[in-house]
Protein backbone atom coordinates (compact mmCIF):
# COMPACT_ATOMS: atom_id res chain seq x y z
CA UNK A 1 0.00 0.00 0.00
CA UNK A 2 1.67 3.43 -1.09
CA UNK A 3 1.82 5.56 2.44
CA UNK A 4 3.16 8.49 0.44
CA UNK A 5 1.35 11.62 0.72
CA UNK A 6 -0.76 12.48 -2.52
CA UNK A 7 1.33 15.47 -4.54
CA UNK A 8 -1.63 17.67 -4.78
CA UNK A 9 -1.70 17.33 -1.03
CA UNK A 10 2.20 18.27 -0.70
CA UNK A 11 1.42 21.19 -3.17
CA UNK A 12 -1.62 22.72 -1.09
CA UNK A 13 0.25 22.69 2.43
CA UNK A 14 3.12 24.36 1.02
CA UNK A 15 1.09 27.20 -1.02
CA UNK A 16 -1.15 27.23 2.50
CA UNK A 17 2.58 27.45 4.65
CA UNK A 18 3.51 30.40 1.76
CA UNK A 19 0.49 32.76 2.29
CA UNK A 20 0.21 32.22 6.05
CA UNK A 21 4.23 33.56 6.54
CA UNK A 22 3.25 36.64 3.59
CA UNK A 23 0.46 37.51 5.72
CA UNK A 24 2.64 37.61 8.87
CA UNK A 25 5.22 39.59 7.35
CA UNK A 26 2.70 42.00 5.90
CA UNK A 27 1.71 42.43 9.49
CA UNK A 28 4.89 43.10 10.87
CA UNK A 29 6.66 45.16 8.04
CA UNK A 30 9.99 45.08 7.66
CA UNK A 31 12.82 44.43 10.06
CA UNK A 32 14.12 48.48 9.63
CA UNK A 33 10.23 49.64 9.32
CA UNK A 34 9.31 48.07 12.75
CA UNK A 35 12.84 49.74 13.89
CA UNK A 36 11.30 52.93 12.86
CA UNK A 37 7.99 52.44 14.75
CA UNK A 38 9.41 51.48 17.61
CA UNK A 39 11.54 54.50 17.60
CA UNK A 40 8.81 56.94 17.03
CA UNK A 41 6.19 55.31 19.43
CA UNK A 42 5.97 57.65 22.36
CA UNK A 43 7.39 55.02 25.03
CA UNK A 44 10.18 54.80 23.73
CA UNK A 45 11.51 58.81 23.25
CA UNK A 46 12.21 61.20 26.66
CA UNK A 47 9.41 63.61 26.97
CA UNK A 48 10.82 67.62 26.33
CA UNK A 49 11.39 69.34 29.98
CA UNK A 50 9.85 72.79 29.72
CA UNK A 51 10.96 75.18 32.14
CA UNK A 52 7.94 74.36 34.25
CA UNK A 53 8.94 71.01 34.71
CA UNK A 54 12.22 72.09 35.75
CA UNK A 55 11.76 73.25 39.05
CA UNK A 56 10.21 70.51 40.02
CA UNK A 57 13.47 68.22 39.45
CA UNK A 58 13.01 65.51 42.31
CA UNK A 59 16.77 65.05 42.14
CA UNK A 60 17.03 68.07 44.36
CA UNK A 61 14.62 67.29 47.41
CA UNK A 62 14.14 70.63 49.60
CA UNK A 63 12.22 71.21 52.91
CA UNK A 64 10.55 73.88 52.40
CA UNK A 65 9.52 75.56 48.56
CA UNK A 66 11.27 78.47 47.91
CA UNK A 67 10.18 80.96 44.72
CA UNK A 68 12.40 79.73 41.63
CA UNK A 69 14.65 82.26 41.21
CA UNK A 70 18.10 82.83 39.53
CA UNK A 71 19.78 83.18 43.14
CA UNK A 72 21.28 85.66 44.97
CA UNK A 73 22.85 88.37 42.85
CA UNK A 74 24.72 90.50 44.58
CA UNK A 75 22.22 93.00 43.12
CA UNK A 76 22.54 96.59 45.21
CA UNK A 77 19.33 97.94 43.65
CA UNK A 78 17.51 95.42 45.98
CA UNK A 79 17.48 97.35 49.07
CA UNK A 80 15.73 99.92 46.63
CA UNK A 81 13.39 97.78 45.00
CA UNK A 82 12.03 96.74 49.02
CA UNK A 83 11.56 100.21 49.72
CA UNK A 84 9.67 101.29 46.55
CA UNK A 85 7.77 98.50 47.27
CA UNK A 86 7.32 98.75 50.59
CA UNK A 87 6.17 102.35 50.05
CA UNK A 88 3.17 100.92 47.46
CA UNK A 89 1.12 100.05 51.12
CA UNK A 90 0.82 96.09 50.20
CA UNK A 91 -1.41 94.24 52.24
CA UNK A 92 -0.84 91.36 54.11
CA UNK A 93 -0.95 88.20 52.25
CA UNK A 94 -2.89 86.32 54.77
CA UNK A 95 -6.28 87.34 56.29
CA UNK A 96 -6.23 88.97 59.62
CA UNK A 97 -2.67 88.53 60.00
CA UNK A 98 -1.15 91.01 62.24
CA UNK A 99 2.15 92.40 60.39
CA UNK A 100 3.98 92.57 64.30
CA UNK A 101 3.46 88.31 63.44
CA UNK A 102 5.83 88.39 60.88
CA UNK A 103 9.49 86.60 61.49
CA UNK A 104 12.54 87.05 59.39
CA UNK A 105 13.91 83.76 57.66
CA UNK A 106 15.03 85.00 54.32
CA UNK A 107 18.48 84.18 55.05
CA UNK A 108 17.98 81.07 56.74
CA UNK A 109 19.58 77.88 55.35
CA UNK A 110 17.97 75.33 53.66
CA UNK A 111 18.69 71.84 52.00
CA UNK A 112 21.42 72.14 49.83
CA UNK A 113 22.69 74.91 51.99
CA UNK A 114 20.94 77.69 50.27
CA UNK A 115 18.86 80.20 51.10
CA UNK A 116 15.24 80.25 51.91
CA UNK A 117 14.49 83.38 49.94
CA UNK A 118 10.57 84.01 51.49
CA UNK A 119 9.07 84.22 54.80
CA UNK A 120 6.45 81.56 56.11
CA UNK A 121 3.15 83.05 57.55
CA UNK A 122 1.38 80.87 60.00
CA UNK A 123 -2.37 80.54 59.62
CA UNK A 124 -5.59 77.91 60.13
CA UNK A 125 -5.83 76.06 57.45
CA UNK A 126 -8.43 77.63 54.72
CA UNK A 127 -7.67 81.18 55.90
CA UNK A 128 -8.28 83.09 53.24
CA UNK A 129 -4.38 84.22 51.04
CA UNK A 130 -4.86 87.70 49.38
CA UNK A 131 -3.80 89.38 46.30
CA UNK A 132 -1.18 91.95 48.18
CA UNK A 133 -2.04 94.58 45.46
CA UNK A 134 -3.63 94.55 42.26
CA UNK A 135 -2.13 92.78 39.74
CA UNK A 136 -2.13 89.54 37.14
CA UNK A 137 -2.46 85.77 37.77
CA UNK A 138 1.36 85.14 35.56
CA UNK A 139 0.26 81.25 36.46
CA UNK A 140 -1.33 78.54 38.61
CA UNK A 141 1.39 75.74 39.47
CA UNK A 142 1.21 72.98 40.89
CA UNK A 143 4.67 71.02 42.21
CA UNK A 144 6.01 68.60 44.42
CA UNK A 145 7.99 71.08 46.99
CA UNK A 146 5.48 74.06 46.70
CA UNK A 147 2.00 72.19 46.31
CA UNK A 148 -0.87 74.50 44.88
CA UNK A 149 0.98 77.69 44.06
CA UNK A 150 -0.06 81.56 42.55
CA UNK A 151 3.05 83.38 40.51
CA UNK A 152 1.36 86.91 40.83
CA UNK A 153 2.72 89.71 38.56
CA UNK A 154 2.77 93.57 39.94
CA UNK A 155 0.38 95.91 37.86
CA UNK A 156 3.63 97.02 36.09
CA UNK A 157 5.50 93.48 35.49
CA UNK A 158 8.12 94.60 37.48
CA UNK A 159 7.93 92.38 40.49
CA UNK A 160 5.85 88.86 41.04
CA UNK A 161 4.65 87.96 43.80
CA UNK A 162 4.88 83.50 45.12
CA UNK A 163 2.45 82.22 47.12
CA UNK A 164 2.88 78.32 47.91
CA UNK A 165 1.27 75.61 50.19
CA UNK A 166 -2.33 76.80 49.49
CA UNK A 167 -4.76 74.14 50.57
CA UNK A 168 -6.64 75.25 47.32
CA UNK A 169 -7.48 77.92 44.64
CA UNK A 170 -10.06 80.17 44.98
CA UNK A 171 -13.23 79.16 42.71
CA UNK A 172 -12.58 80.34 39.10
CA UNK A 173 -8.83 81.55 39.34
CA UNK A 174 -7.29 81.08 36.25
CA UNK A 175 -4.03 82.14 34.31
CA UNK A 176 -4.35 85.63 33.31
CA UNK A 177 -6.97 86.79 35.67
CA UNK A 178 -6.48 90.50 36.90
CA UNK A 179 -7.07 90.92 40.14
CA UNK A 180 -7.76 93.50 43.15
CA UNK A 181 -5.84 94.58 46.10
CA UNK A 182 -7.38 92.13 49.26
CA UNK A 183 -9.07 90.15 46.38
CA UNK A 184 -8.99 86.27 47.90
CA UNK A 185 -6.90 83.88 45.61
CA UNK A 186 -6.48 80.90 47.50
CA UNK A 187 -6.80 79.52 50.96
CA UNK A 188 -3.60 78.50 53.64
CA UNK A 189 -2.87 74.70 53.47
CA UNK A 190 -0.27 71.71 53.64
CA UNK A 191 0.44 71.18 50.09
CA UNK A 192 3.65 70.48 48.74
CA UNK A 193 6.47 69.52 50.84
CA UNK A 194 4.67 72.04 54.01
CA UNK A 195 4.72 69.79 57.32
CA UNK A 196 1.32 68.45 57.32
CA UNK A 197 0.02 69.58 60.55
CA UNK A 198 1.83 73.74 60.30
CA UNK A 199 -0.52 75.37 58.13
CA UNK A 200 1.53 78.28 56.46
CA UNK A 201 2.20 80.36 53.53
CA UNK A 202 5.59 80.14 52.29
CA UNK A 203 5.34 83.86 50.53
CA UNK A 204 8.09 85.17 48.47
CA UNK A 205 8.92 88.36 46.03
CA UNK A 206 11.02 88.69 43.35
CA UNK A 207 12.21 91.19 40.45
CA UNK A 208 11.49 89.62 37.20
CA UNK A 209 13.87 89.71 34.29
CA UNK A 210 14.13 91.25 30.71
CA UNK A 211 12.25 87.92 29.68
CA UNK A 212 9.26 88.59 31.86
CA UNK A 213 9.54 84.65 32.84
CA UNK A 214 7.16 83.95 35.96
CA UNK A 215 10.08 81.31 37.16
CA UNK A 216 12.46 83.41 36.87
CA UNK A 217 14.00 86.62 38.94
CA UNK A 218 16.21 88.10 41.96
CA UNK A 219 14.47 87.59 45.74
CA UNK A 220 13.92 90.30 47.84
CA UNK A 221 13.33 89.97 51.16
CA UNK A 222 9.75 90.27 51.82
CA UNK A 223 9.88 91.13 55.70
CA UNK A 224 11.45 94.16 54.37
CA UNK A 225 8.51 94.76 52.05
CA UNK A 226 5.76 93.75 54.11
CA UNK A 227 6.88 95.59 57.47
Amino acid sequence: MNTRPDFKYLVASAMFGFILGAFVVASLGTPSAFRQRAAASPASRAAPRDAANALDDPGSPVLEAAAPTAGRSGDPTIATDAGSLQGRGLTMPVKDVPRTALVQSFHDVRSGNREHEAIDILAPRNTPVVAIEEGTIAKLFVSKAGGNTIYQFDPTEQYAYYYAHLERYADGLKDGDKVQKGQVIGFVGTSGNAPKDTPHLHFAVFRLTAAKHWWEGTPIDPYDVLR
